[in-house]
């Protein structure tokens, strides 16, 4: 429009008078005429904006950016740039919003609200990195601006925690210790794993409120956590110093002494605890279960254990308890306490399996097989279609050698479940050492399916095809397994021994079993493979010397009694071969190989 009057004035001029007055008086009334007309419309502009800043007020954002816009045509400042910008951002119309606020930033590149606006714009839009180069900018202009700090050290908290600190430690330089950005830094360097920096934060915090219990305890927290022991029980011992009865800070001292190893001073805060009314019986008997778990390592522990569970005992029957005291009562050999605490755990909760099962699992991965058969036969009564417990009692059967009477278990855990590898890798092997051969092939191939590259199930069934004598099962099962693990010392002695049986690839024989024996020197089976491949080879003076040190190693056996009579046999010492043949064979009477020899004197 400005433009249009401009052409309309120079057009009047043009068309004007030649006299030099009518000239004169033609220029003053355009003159005045321009003034009033630029008056009116700074007025109509400033009107219209009026009523986009009414509108604003109201919430009506879109009439609001309809009457900014009237103004803008008018008037194209930096101001009402902005002022359309912030409807649009709150219609979110982002690329409308941005269009404006770039505008405005383009005409006035010294207003910081105008930044400020674009910075909003492009979080929302989550373009977080154009947002941090603008909030940079607005640093530039002012490096005082408290806010922008803040707002850029949030936007890199998420992907860039070390920029975040670095910019919350400006802040500090410039305002001193503030509380919100300590603890913004406190959990920048927690989560970055940096607990010895994220506890000189909370020292700071310190600073500003030197009395606070709370932040006391979370420096406590990052202490542990850092592994500063000594730091941690020097605050903790400040808290109680002033609250005797705080009993978080009796637990936080107690869990610092359980990472110093300190397990006797822990018990003294644990035994605190337990007298508090304000403890749950839950959290009691965490505490009691730490100590228990700890004390299956370190037998020197049981009688702490026991007397934590003792003292949560004469406050509740609650049958858990009874569990924990009755597994106590086991280990230390005390078998009819264990069976009065068992059954009055079956009393008060036949119906929940989870303790027996927890209980039961927790011997067995400490070894405890004989515990571990005691307690699950007497939870297999109460749960006999429980799979773990049929799983648990199936597998420390197995462990103690007890195969047949593991065997119904195990089982009945592949059945209940016939997708737990655990369940059928295990049944597999019990049936193979119960000669149940055919049938183990097929569990130990369920398992396999469900996992292929499992060494030890391809061990299993490598040993299996060699007892049946197929060679090319047996072959392609083990060349497989060292396919995936070439150094596995099991799978390399097992395929060198199947072959030297066979009298066989013997040089490659001897490679796999060179190999077994240097993993594990003193290990006496791979000895006798080693000594027996040695033996096929005709070498009878290093078979003989493998042999023997198997024998030292690993104590007599029949079938290495047998290998070195064979050996010594070979090596023309009759007398001596028929005198080992007849102890190997009083070990194994059902070896009628072994009898023939000895009848014959010979192999």
């Amino acid at each position: 429009m400005i433009k249009l009057l401009s052409l309309l004035i120079l057009l009047s001029l043009l068309a004007g008078c030649s006299s030099q007055k009518e000239i004169g008086k033609s220029h003053t009334d355009t003159t005045n005429q321009n003034s009033r007309e630029s008056k009116a419309l700074k007025d109509e502009a400033l009107n219209s904006f009026i009523n986009g800043s009414i509108a604003e007020a109201k919430g009506d954002y879109a009439n609001s950016v309809i009457e900014y816009q009237d103004a803008l045509r008018i008037d194209p400042n930096a101001g009402i740039y902005f002022a359309i910008a912030k409807d649009y951002l709150f219609l979110n119309k982002l690329p409308l919003a941005l269009q404006n606020a770039n505008k405005a930033v383009e005409l006035d590149s010294n207003k910081i609200d105008y930044y400020n606006l674009l910075s909003d714009i492009y979080i929302t839009a989550r373009q977080y990195d154009s947002a941090a180069v603008v909030l940079q900018k607005v640093i530039n202009l002012d490096s005082t601006d408290i806010s922008s700090y803040y707002r850029l050290a949030r936007i890199y908290e998420g992907n860039k925690p070390l920029q975040a600190i670095e910019i919350y430690n400006k802040i500090t330089g410039i305002i001193g210790p503030d509380w919100d950005v300590l603890t913004h830094v406190a959990e920048l360097y927690s989560g970055l794993g940096e607990y010895k920096e994220a506890a000189s934060s909370i020292k700071s915090l310190l600073t500003i409120e030197p009395n606070n219990n709370g932040l006391k305890m979370i420096l406590s927290e990052y202490y542990l956590k850092a592994k500063m022991y000594d730091n941690a029980l020097k605050v903790v011992d400040n808290i109680i110093a002033s609250e005797p009865e705080n009993a978080g800070a009796h637990e936080r001292k107690a869990q610092i002494y359980l990472g110093m190893n300190k397990w006797t001073e822990a018990a003294k805060e644990y035994s605190f605890l337990l007298k508090q009314p304000n403890i749950t019986l839950e959290q009691k008997i965490r505490i009691g279960a730490i100590y228990f778990d700890q004390s299956l390592k370190d037998s020197t522990l049981m009688p702490i254990t026991k007397g934590l569970f003792e003292a949560i005992d004469k406050d509740t029957s609650y049958w858990q308890v009874k569990m924990y005291l009755g597994a106590i009562a086991t280990s230390e050999k005390n078998d009819s306490l264990g069976i009065h605490y068992f059954k009055a755990a079956t009393k008060l909760a036949r119906w929940n399996a989870e303790g027996w099962v927890r209980l039961g699992g927790l011997y067995f991965d400490n070894h405890k097989y004989d515990e571990a058969v005691k307690l699950m036969t007497e939870a297999i009564k109460y749960f006999p279609e429980d799979f773990r417990v049929n799983l648990i009692l199936g597998l420390a059967l197995s462990q103690n050698g007890k195969y047949y009477d593991s065997r119904g278990y195990l089982q009945k855990a592949a059945i209940l479940d016939s997708t737990d590898i655990t369940a059928l890798s295990a049944y597999g092997f019990t049936l193979s050492q119960l000669k149940e051969n055919d049938e183990a092939i097929i569990y130990l191939e369920k398992a396999l399916a469900i996992s292929p590259n499992d060494i030890n199930l391809l061990g299993t069934l490598g040993l299996i095809f060699d007892t049946q004598k197929k060679w090319n099962e047996c072959d392609s099962i083990y060349q497989k397994a060292l396919s995936i693990d070439s150094s596995n010392a099991l799978i390399n002695n097992n395929y060198a021994y199947s072959l030297s049986e066979r009298g066989i690839k013997l040089d490659e024989a001897l490679r796999m079993s060179t190999l077994a024996v240097k993993a594990e020197p003193k290990n006496s089976a791979y000895l006798d493979t080693m000594g027996w491949i040695y033996f096929k080879m005709g070498n009878y003076k290093e078979a003989e010397k493998y042999v023997q040190e198997s024998l030292t190693i690993g104590g007599d056996k029949s079938d290495e009694l047998e290998h070195l009579g064979d050996i010594e046999s070979k090596m023309g010492n009759k007398d001596k071969a028929i005198q080992i043949w007849q102890k190997a064979l009083d070990m194994d009477k059902t070896n009628t190989e072994l009898k023939n020899k000895i009848e014959k004197g010979e192999i």
